[in-house]
């Protein structure tokens, strides 16, 4: 049986060296490793004490190893004239100053892959999110999503606009607000829960508007679980947020050019917004609350086939006809809901099809914050990870609980973190020396 070197403690190049320098071969090598060896031993040089290597370049290089190799690595990444290459740079770097070993290129993946000044560095993008995980509710008005829009110019006194969604049937109720405190809020769901009755659960924002005793005691009242989105991760309340952008896209194509009327044509965009199809329904939202199609201006001035047709006084045929209406409604509602399933279910796919798949965090993982405010004020030359934290708890939606030196623990969406690399290769400490001697 053949020991190598690196096996007994000594350095990679030992065979070579001690073969070159003094003609000791090793010994228990079969045939086929002696004509490895003397077809590798024919590249190197001895040049007492050091070994060189001829590359196929026709460059000498000097061999390292251990500790040396670590800090010329150290040196050629993070050093005076390093610069914080990528691994395959910095491993040129390290040929072209004159130095080999057989891992190299596998060393500087680490040593970069590990370096605390890179991981600090860089933005985050879709492909850094969780896997999607879909909100999939059975029956109707059984939970809304509620957020503001604004604010906008004065109109009328009102700045937000206060917008509610339900979940499956995407059904939309909004409403003008001179402000957005929990007062309005609380108003406006008492008028909602008349309405359409008490639903199981709300999810909103951590605004302060939504996040209060007042709001609190009121929800307490009627029974209803209050859901709240992870902090800087709109995405969890994803559902209302579309929804906002489609009401405000169709208030800014219908307001007049000084943008002071939004108010009066409120009414029309929601006309327009709760008419319209919607592909994860296979249906408009009137039709899945009501059961029938939404008469439109547009038939009677053009006459549609129900316009030219004279009511139907008939109690007996109308019984009827509701009767067969009320059963196809609920027929309806079902194959939306399957219709919502496969749709949401392709999106997953599709979402998570792209992903980097290095977001499986588990209990006591070192990650890097990402501080999302950075995008808003940005500061030249700044850091935009925070950390190292300690992973607490995980989460099944993606959202983990993590904690700081001091044990203070918050919680995050996983898109917002990133695995810590602390390395095999440790921090080296360089003393400032000065030429001159501090004056006291």
């Amino acid at each position: 049986m053949v020991v190598k070197a690196e096996q007994q403690g000594l350095p990679w190049f030992a065979d070579f060296a001690n073969y070159l320098a003094d003609g000791v071969l090793l010994k228990g090598m079969t045939h086929q490793q002696k004509k490895k060896f003397f077809a590798d031993v024919k590249h190197y040089l001895w040049d007492d004490p050091y070994l060189f290597r001829v590359g196929a370049d026709q460059v000498i290089r000097r061999c390292v190893h251990g500790a040396e190799a670590a800090d010329i690595l150290r040196h050629c990444h993070e050093g005076p004239t390093g610069g914080h290459h990528g691994a395959t740079l910095t491993a040129k770097k390290v040929f072209d100053s004159g130095f080999f070993w057989p891992t190299i290129y596998k060393d500087a993946h680490v040593f970069v892959k590990s370096c605390d000044s890179c991981q600090r560095v860089g933005n985050i993008s879709s492909r850094n999110e969780m896997p999607q995980t879909s909100i999939q509710v059975c029956e109707i008005f059984d939970l809304w999503g509620i957020d503001f829009m604004g604010p906008f110019s004065m109109s009328r006194g009102n700045r937000y606009i206060l917008v509610a969604v339900d979940y499956v049937s995407k059904w939309v109720e909004a409403q003008p607000c001179p402000t957005n405190d929990a007062r309005v809020v609380v108003r406006f769901l008492k008028k909602l829960f008349a309405r359409f009755g008490t639903p199981k659960a709300l999810i909103s924002d951590r605004g302060t508007h939504f996040c209060n005793k007042q709001m609190e005691k009121a929800l307490q009242r009627y029974g209803v679980t209050h859901r709240l989105a992870t902090a800087y991760h709109p995405q969890t309340s994803g559902q209302v947020e579309v929804s906002n952008r489609g009401i405000k896209r169709i208030l800014e194509k219908n307001v007049s050019w000084n943008r002071l009327d939004w108010a009066d044509k409120l009414d029309d965009a929601l006309w327009a917004f709760r008419t319209a199809y919607k592909t994860p329904t296979g249906s408009t939202p009137f039709r899945m609350i009501y059961g029938k199609a939404c008469h439109l201006p547009v038939e009677m001035e053009h006459r549609a086939y129900w316009a030219l047709k004279t009511m139907n006084l008939d109690m007996a045929t109308a019984k009827d006809l509701r009767f067969h209406q009320l059963h196809e409604l609920e027929e309806l509602r079902d194959h939306a809901y399957e219709h919502s399933h496969d749709y949401k279910a392709r999106t997953k796919a599709l979402h998570d099809r792209k992903l980097r798949g290095d977001k499986d965090f588990k209990c006591g993982d070192a990650v890097l914050l990402y501080n999302s405010r950075l995008r808003l004020f940005p500061g030249k030359l700044k850091s935009r990870w925070s950390g190292p934290y300690k992973v607490k708890e995980v989460f099944p939606y993606g959202t983990v609980e993590i904690e700081d030196k001091d044990g203070a623990s918050f919680k995050v969406n996983g898109h917002r973190l990133k695995h810590y690399m602390s390395g095999p290769f440790e921090k080296k400490v360089v003393e400032d020396v000065y030429l001159d001697p501090p004056t006291e």
